[in-house]
C-alpha cells in the first residue's frame, strides 16, 4: 500500500538512487533536478510516494503555476515532474497515487477546485495513466521542452 508524503531529508537517498530510461528522461525530470526549487519556492510542494518507508516515486504539487495562469484557472494546483524510480514502474504505485491524489490536494489545499497537468502527446504511458486515474482532455494544448503537451484537469 503506497502513501503521499511531504518531501522530508530522510528521503533525500532514496532520490538519488532514482533512475529513469533515457527515453521517459524526455517526458519528466529527475526528483533532485527539481527539488532545489520546490525547497524555494513557497508555492512548491515536493510530494514522495512512500511503499514500506522508502522513497519509489516523486511530483511536486505547485500553487499559483504559470499554467494555471495561463489556463485562467487561479484555483488549480499544478503537478509537475512525476517520475517512479525505474526499478519500481511497472507495479501499478504510480496509479495508486495518482488515484491518492485528490485526497491529497483537498487537505492540503482545501480551497482549490481542481488539479491540472501537462503531459507529452507521445508519452503513451503517462496519458493512458492519467486518463484511468479520472483526469480529462478539455483541448487545452501547451507546449514543453519536448514538444506539444496535452493538459489534463481533474475537478475536486
Amino acid at each position: 500500500m503506497i502513501e503521499l508524503q511531504l518531501y522530508r531529508h530522510g528521503f533525500f537517498e532514496d532520490l538519488m538512487k532514482f533512475e529513469l530510461p533515457q527515453e521517459q528522461q524526455a517526458f519528466t525530470a529527475m526528483p533532485l533536478e527539481v527539488l532545489e526549487l520546490a525547497l524555494q519556492d513557497e508555492n512548491r510542494y515536493p510530494v514522495v510516494i512512500v511503499i514500506e518507508a522508502e522513497a519509489v516515486g516523486f511530483f511536486v504539487l505547485h500553487l499559483h503555476s504559470e499554467l494555471a495562469e495561463q489556463l485562467g484557472r487561479p484555483k488549480a494546483v499544478l503537478l509537475r515532474a512525476l517520475s517512479m524510480n525505474h526499478k519500481h514502474q511497472g507495479q501499478g504505485y504510480a496509479k495508486q497515487a495518482m488515484l491518492k491524489l485528490p485526497e491529497l490536494v483537498k487537505q492540503l489545499f482545501p480551497d482549490q477546485e481542481e488539479i491540472v497537468l501537462a503531459v507529452n502527446e507521445k508519452n503513451e504511458a503517462g496519458r493512458q495513466l492519467y486518463s484511468r486515474c479520472g483526469f480529462e482532455d478539455l483541448g487545452h494544448r501547451n507546449t514543453g521542452r519536448s514538444g506539444l503537451q496535452l493538459v489534463l484537469h481533474y475537478r475536486l
